[in-house]
């Protein structure tokens, strides 16, 4: 899997790790059951802190895509689906276009609800 970081983005590095995790559950170059690169190797990799790939992680872990064991570290869990990633990047984008717009958390769960009950 190749990563692709770029830290003149406004988006922290440690989302773009998960982005790049993401990215290739959504278009299969990543499949249940693989491993991702250590942690220290990936940081070492990409120039960036082990904090900044674990974070990255850690929110794959959140969102149930990947599972993190202590010494054997990530893996893409079993029976993710792709479509899965793919509306989780949505969802990304879209706080981030709320957040650009100054939208508030409340604002933003009004206008899901309104359009996944709409017509």
């Amino acid at each position: 899997m190749l990563f692709r970081l770029d830290p003149a983005r406004p988006v922290p590095l440690a989302d773009q790790v998960a982005a790049n995790v993401r990215r290739g559950i959504a278009d299969g170059t990543v499949a249940p059951g693989e491993r991702l690169p250590p942690a220290r190797e990936l940081a070492a990799s990409l120039d960036v802190s082990i904090h900044t790939v674990l974070a990255g992680y850690q929110q794959l872990r959140d969102e149930d895509l990947i599972e993190l064991r202590r010494g054997r570290g990530a893996t893409v869990r079993d029976g993710v689906r792709s479509d899965r990633a793919v509306l989780l990047g949505l969802v990304h984008d879209l706080v981030a276009a709320a957040r650009r717009i100054d939208l508030d958390e409340d604002e933003l769960v009004a206008l899901v609800r309104s359009t996944a009950s709409g017509p």
